[in-house]
């Protein structure tokens, strides 16, 4: 295809669905259609042309147009066609309505997303564009990857420079097929440490201190795909256990600029805490494996007293890179996905597991049916 077919391919799928998901809060279908042409042209004359030439992509929220990661996707021939919503909600939870309305699930509509990279997430999932940018602060990026039922990254901390003040948030992509994240890191990271192949995982159901959030029927589909990931690609299980401290009070306070001075030295003690055990952990084993969020997608009036984030954000505090994977689908068809955490720097390592896994399904549009779900890695 050319890079103009790509782009009116992504446009026309938008036109069709986005109607019901509300996954754009802009598009830019004349600008998008001026690049493809342009990336056509330099083709057409044997230029030399980045690895993503007009893939159409999607950018997370107005902000994410100045962001390093957009620049660096864009020099490499990406064509974003618009700016994907970001619906917030109070404290660290996001969810909730943009101007257009709630940004839905593209599964189960009646769902959320996830947040604040609903709207990125929402647009890969419904088939829009194979590759949007989005954040990671807390499972920003990790979670509307599970709810969605795509692949989400969280990178080591500090491998690219962040805006975020408390430095708890990274540039995370969501894709539809783990290759375009192997790509997206190359893009965008640049050349990525070497690490050990894994041999040894270890699984977690609630880290220690979740057990009162967890859904049983999410954590039992979350298990049985990370026993067909350690089976396929010849794991061995740990019998190490992670107990992690709830990391809610050290998030908080170093996310808050009124937080006194005996709060942040509190959170320093249990952000250290943590660190070591994760060092116990990942000198015992290499990988660790976690249901992404504790509970099923929750409706467009928020998630109640229920922390969706109580199995992500713990590794923006510590800085471990991260990832989503399907998993697979509760019986009311609701997306789960499977979080995979590895030692810092160990990127590569998480990028190929994640290429042994089946690229995600697309949602079907809205209002024929519900597809046909796959069965996670």
């Amino acid at each position: 295809m050319t890079s103009t077919e790509r782009v009116e391919e992504a446009l026309r799928r938008r036109a069709a669905v986005d109607g019901r998901v509300r996954a754009f809060t802009h598009v830019r279908e004349a600008a998008a259609r001026a690049e493809a042409a342009g990336l056509d042209a330099r083709l057409a004359a044997g230029e030399p042309v980045g690895p993503l030439a007009g893939v159409p992509i999607a950018v997370k929220g107005r902000a994410g147009w100045s962001s390093l990661q957009t620049r660096r996707l864009r020099a490499a021939g990406a064509v974003p066609i618009g700016t994907t919503s970001t619906p917030r909600g109070p404290g660290p939870q996001t969810w909730g309505y943009t101007s257009r309305g709630p940004t839905r699930n593209p599964w189960r509509p009646e769902l959320s997303p996830g947040g604040s990279s609903a709207g990125s997430a929402a647009a890969v999932a419904a088939g829009i564009v194979p590759l949007a940018t989005g954040s990671d602060g807390a499972g920003s990026a990790r979670i509307p990857a599970a709810w969605c039922g795509i692949f989400g990254y969280k990178p080591t901390t500090g491998l690219l420079p962040s805006g975020d003040r408390a430095g708890l948030a990274v540039a995370a992509p969501l894709a539809r097929h783990p290759d375009d994240l192997a790509v997206w890191a190359e893009v965008v990271l640049g050349a990525l440490p070497l690490a050990r192949a894994p041999r040894t995982a270890v699984w977690s159901a609630d880290l220690g201190h979740a057990a009162a959030q967890l859904d049983d029927e999410v954590v039992d589909v979350a298990r049985a795909a990370a026993e067909r990931l350690v089976t396929r690609t010849g794991l061995t299980w740990s019998a190490t256990s992670p107990v992690l401290h709830d990391p809610a009070a050290a998030w908080t306070a170093l996310r808050d600029p009124h937080a006194t001075a005996a709060d942040r030295a509190a959170a320093a003690r249990l952000r250290a805490g943590n660190d070591r055990r994760l060092d116990a952990l990942f000198a015992a084993a290499d990988l660790l494996l976690t249901p992404t969020t504790p509970g099923p997608p929750h409706g467009h009036d928020g998630p109640g007293d229920h922390m969706s984030v109580a199995l992500t954000w713990a590794f923006n505090l510590s800085g471990h890179p991260a990832i989503s994977v399907p998993a697979g689908f509760t019986r009311a068809g609701a997306p789960v996905g499977l979080q995979v955490v590895a030692r810092h720097g160990a990127d590569r390592v998480l990028l190929a597991l994640a290429r042994t896994c089946p690229p995600a399904a697309v949602a079907p549009r809205p209002g024929a049916g519900t597809g046909k779900p796959h069965s996670g890695p």
